[in-house]
């Protein structure tokens, strides 16, 4: 233990920065993934309600459903509902506002993780530049090669960190992203097939 204390102790300023980064993406990755579950975001029970809904019934039983079962499938759907007297065009206007805002609800906090891969890197290679530009100007004054060897995996060390934090967040980015592209177009087909139904009472 105090080895790998000392991993990170000597990465200095940059290294605690991308500690920092660490434990603020993993808290963003945790709180996403609780947030951005299919079931949750598309209920198994709302999805059977859309489709035992018949075309023509009536539409209070559903909406009465939805507003028990909260989630952002109901909260699109609740839309069409509350505008299905309007015509097509401003219905689809209603439900895109809607459906906007639920997906930006599900994006939120993903920037964070978009920021984080791009600037870990980074970071990770500003320590061990400054590392380096410290050992290089004492080279003279130790004249030992082994120190300035030691010295030299010291500044590595940032690097390393840098990249691990990065790694992670790519990954847990590119999941969730793709995660909010499936509900997007579940959202976008479950819509049309209550716009369709509504049709028919017409």
């Amino acid at each position: 233990m105090p080895g790998f204390v000392q991993f990170f102790v000597k990465g200095g300023f940059f290294m605690a920065v991308l500690l920092l980064l660490s434990i603020f993406s993993l808290a963003v990755i945790l709180q996403r993934a609780l947030i951005i579950k299919m079931d949750r975001a598309l209920p198994p029970e709302v999805i059977r309600a859309l489709e035992g809904f018949k075309g023509g019934s009536q539409t209070e039983n559903l909406q009465k459903f939805l507003l028990r079962e909260p989630s952002p499938l109901s909260r699109v759907l609740l839309s069409v509902l509350q505008h299905r007297d309007w015509t097509r065009a401003e219905i689809l206007d209603a439900v895109q506002t809607r459906a906007r805002h639920e997906i930006s609800r599900l994006e939120s906090g993903l920037v964070f993780l978009e920021i984080t891969t791009g600037i870990s890197p980074l970071l990770g290679l500003l320590g061990t530049l400054s590392g380096l530009v410290g050992i290089f100007g004492n080279i003279g004054a130790s004249g030992d090669p082994q120190l300035v060897a030691n010295g030299i995996s010291e500044a590595l060390n940032c690097t390393i960190v840098g990249l691990g934090v990065a790694v992670p967040n790519l990954i847990a980015y590119n999941y969730f992203t793709r995660r909010v592209e499936v509900v997007s177009i579940e959202l976008e087909s479950m819509t049309t097939d209550l716009m369709a139904k509504l049709a028919v009472g017409r």
